[in-house]
């Protein structure tokens, strides 16, 4: 790009802000309304958005001044879950926070549209209303009460459905595979090869900020597998799947 086009971005920058009420824009809207590729803030012509944006005439306090309604936010829940293919994790968040100050903060989100069940619930009934994001709707996770099993905490719990840091486990005993969580994958797994006649191998663990999240990913992804409670048959490009994943933030 030249000094031209770096000019007109400022000018749209600073247009869409008047607009909204002398706020700059949150990066992804200006992006959807202008047709910029993400390169330009992301060292095309600057560093980061911000940086465009301070450019542009208006100060990292007022890019922190935004204020957001429910739709807003929920807008921007279902970009990033476009961008990611799944439900943001805290650690999605806050990189996405990290590269767009506009970004709505994680306390934010949370007081606003609710916990890790209830974000997904909102949204739905955002995609509902916003054709545009019907696509988004099938990486959302299935949120449904699951029945406690050995290894899983008690769903009853009230904080049950918020994000819980952990391990998400893959263990095999014959030919069955078990999918599970725990916050120390070593002691699970040995206490779950207490109770089996066949020797239990630890084939792969996924270190992340929403055990339980993740964990209900994997058993809705394998859910056509599933033969009894946690155990799935599993083929091997099923397992090389999970092997591929060492963190999930």
């Amino acid at each position: 790009m030249n000094d031209h086009d770096k000019a007109a971005i400022i000018r749209a920058i600073q247009r869409l802000a008047d607009e909204n009420g002398g706020v700059p824009v949150g990066q992804k809207r200006f992006r959807d309304e202008t047709g910029t590729p993400p390169y330009v803030f992301r060292g095309g012509l600057w560093a980061t958005w911000s940086d465009a944006v301070v450019e542009a005439g208006y100060t990292p306090h007022q890019l922190q001044q935004q204020v957001h309604d429910d739709d807003e936010i929920l807008r921007y829940l279902a970009e990033l879950t476009r961008e990611v293919g799944r439900l943001p994790s805290l650690g999605h968040r806050r990189m996405a926070k990290k590269s767009d100050p506009t970004f709505p903060n994680s306390n934010v989100i949370e007081n606003r549209i609710g916990n890790t069940a209830q974000q997904v619930k909102r949204l739905r009934e955002f995609i509902d209303r916003t054709p545009e994001f019907a696509d988004v709707a099938a990486m959302l996770p299935v949120v449904a009460k699951v029945e406690p099993t050995a290894d899983s905490t008690d769903t009853n719990d009230a904080d049950a459905t918020q994000p819980v840091p952990g391990y998400v486990y893959l263990v095999r005993s014959g030919k069955f595979h078990k999918i599970g969580r725990s916050n120390d994958h070593g002691r699970r797994a040995y206490e779950i090869g207490l109770q089996l006649p066949e020797k239990l191998e630890v084939v792969h663990t996924i270190e992340t900020d929403d055990a339980v999240g993740i964990e209900r990913y994997w058993h809705e992804r394998f859910r056509e597998r599933r033969r009894n409670g946690e155990w799935f048959l599993l083929t091997k490009a099923d397992v090389a799947a999970f092997k591929r994943r060492r963190l999930f933030m």
